[in-house]
Order: C-alpha cells, then structure tokens, then sequence
C-alpha cells in the first residue's frame, strides 16, 4: 500500500522539526508552514534593525530563502525560530552596515514631540500601535531590536539573546534602558498590548510566502542532506 501523502493539515499539526525533516526529504510545499508560523516574528526582528517596512520585507524574503538553502545546517541545538531569526538578524546588520557605507546612519532620531496620543485620546489601536512604533523607532539599535524581540514579539530573556548572540545580562540591561526611554515619550502608552506593533499578518504573509516559494521554486534551489552541522 502507497503512504498516504502529507496534507496542510498534518504539516499545520506537526512540530518544526517534523516539518524540517519533511522538507530535506523534497517536501517543498511544507515550508510554507514554517514561513506561516514565523513571518511576523522574522519581519519584526529585521525591521528593528533597519528601521524601515520595505527594506525588511525584503531581508525577510531572503533570510526565508537562505534558511531552505541551508536547511540542513539547522542542527537543532536552537529551536527553529531562534535559527531562522537569527539568520534575519545577522542579514539586516549587513544590510545596514553596506548602506551606512554609502549614506550614514542617524541611530539617534528626535524624540516625539509631546503630543503623543494616549489610549483614551486614540481614535483606535492603530493609532497607538503606530505611535509605539515611531518611539520605538527612536531608540539606539542594541536597545530597539532587544525591546522588539522581548516586549513586542514576547520572547524571553534567552531565547532573545540566542537570537542577537549576546549574554543574556546584556539583553536585561539593555530592555531596562529601552523601556524607560519609551516610557519618557510614552507614559502610559507603553503599558497598552503590543500586539499591533509592527504586524505583519493577512496579504503581507500571503505575499511574503508567495514571493519566497516562487523563487524557490525558479531557481531550483536544494536543501542539502543533514550533516548535523549547528546553527549559525
């Protein structure tokens, strides 16, 4: 008797590590759910490196790309999203470095003026949400990406520092400063759900996994057998 194919529903069941395994064995459509179950994560930690919507869109196409590339370096020492984010991670810091090479950076924007809508005098959460994100957009980037990684995607103190590779005392310090810059701008803003922050969710997901698999899927790209090398 043929084994019965693997559907959506047994990849959307299964852990990420089933899920990898069923990828280096040729299943490219069950990457999707990797992508599904990480865009916002992935494209939130790009977008505190660089500061910018369409450029981490795109870091995040090609992490998602390198991550299949290198599949088989994922050698699960970390979960797979410590991994993937990390790739995202390390693939913003070279982009902002090539481009404060040929224009320079300002990591120090103004503060918000004191206007900044409080949650009764918002016009919905939106209005928050974006109010958090340009304050959040003020911060140096050591205190942006460990404020984003922590308080807006919710990880915590380890898995934040597995992912920007420093001490874990390093990330603790570094959120303190964050959140008392922001709550100098913000107030009791800051103290509203963070989950709007930086969404990346609906049609932006859909087109993110679309553009990924369409590329994977053009230039033939290949996973590599398991080599049980570690994680980058």
């Amino acid at each position: 008797m043929q084994p019965r194919p693997i559907t959506h529903e047994d990849d959307a069941a299964a852990t990420d590590e089933v899920v990898v395994a069923r990828v280096l064995a040729g299943a490219l459509a069950s990457f999707e759910v990797l992508m599904r179950r990480y865009n916002q994560r992935v494209f939130r930690a790009a977008r505190a490196v660089v500061r910018d919507d369409a450029e981490a869109e795109d870091i995040a196409q090609d992490a998602w790309v390198r991550a299949y590339a290198h599949l088989d370096q994922f050698g699960g020492r970390a979960s797979f999203a410590t991994w993937v984010t990390r790739i995202a991670v390390h693939e913003a810091i070279a982009r902002r470095r090539r481009r404060m090479r040929q224009v320079p950076i300002d990591d120090h924007a103004p503060a918000l003026v004191a206007t900044t809508p409080q949650p009764d005098a918002a016009a919905d959460g939106r209005e928050v949400a974006a109010a958090i994100e340009r304050a959040i957009d003020t911060l140096p980037t050591p205190y942006r990406t460990t404020f984003v990684l922590r308080d807006v995607q919710g990880l915590d103190t380890a898995e934040t520092a597995a992912c920007l590779d420093v001490p874990e005392a390093t990330v603790k310090t570094r959120l303190h400063r964050a959140r008392t810059l922001l709550r100098t701008q913000l107030g009791a803003t800051l103290d509203v759900a963070a989950d709007g922050v930086f969404a990346f969710a609906g049609h932006r997901c859909d087109r993110m996994v679309a553009t990924v698999m369409s590329r994977l899927q053009t230039h033939a790209f290949r996973p590599a057998g398991r080599r049980g090398i570690s994680a980058p």
